[in-house]
């Protein structure tokens, strides 16, 4: 199988990109993380790329313009036809998307389009939701709005806090991602 050039753009922890590079080196998954970039010198997932011996990119997010070009430019040079945000916290413009020309898809953790945005455990529970869960789509210049691959549905308990919604909805996150890449490709 032909794996399609890919990068994942992170912020955080990278539980997510661990999962990808997991599945990434399964030898019928679609894609190969050639390229991580981070907006977070501090992001705890890059000490995947270092492990997993991924190349890596750090552009500081203070200009996104300055953040946008110098992406373009090394997703260019690599020759990424691919891109998955996992846990990247940054909005990418609509001259980005644009631009980038190829895929990009996003995991969010709720039943979009139901909390877009951010604090969407907080949000779920404070409005007494019976389930939540979380959504893979393609990225559009509208946030968490584009076209849905994927959803993953959990029962919130009773006695559900945003700490244990959280573990919960990331343990699914881990097997949608990978699952809505391989259909991303059928």
């Amino acid at each position: 199988m032909v794996k399609v050039n890919s990068c994942v753009f992170i912020s955080g922890s990278g539980s997510n990109l661990k999962s990808l590079i997991k599945n990434s080196r399964n030898h019928n998954f679609p894609i190969k993380i050639n390229l991580i970039i981070s907006n977070n010198t501090n992001a705890y997932g890059l000490k995947y790329a270092k492990k997993y011996n991924i190349p890596y990119k750090f552009y500081s997010y203070k200009s996104r313009n300055f953040f946008e070009r110098n992406c373009l430019k090394e997703l260019k040079k690599r020759k990424i036809k691919f891109l998955c945000l996992a846990g990247f916290m940054k909005l990418l413009s609509k001259y980005f998307i644009k631009n980038f020309r190829y895929k990009i898809i996003n995991i969010h953790p709720s039943l979009l389009p139901k909390f877009k945005g951010l604090n969407t455990y907080n949000r779920a529970l404070k409005n007494n939701e019976k389930y939540t869960g979380c959504t893979v789509h393609h990225v559009s210049p509208q946030p968490d709005s584009g076209n849905i691959i994927l959803k993953k549905k959990i029962i919130i308990y009773d006695n559900d806090t945003e700490n244990s919604l959280k573990k919960r909805i990331l343990k699914q996150e881990h097997k949608l991602y990978p699952e809505a890449i391989r259909c991303s490709f059928r």
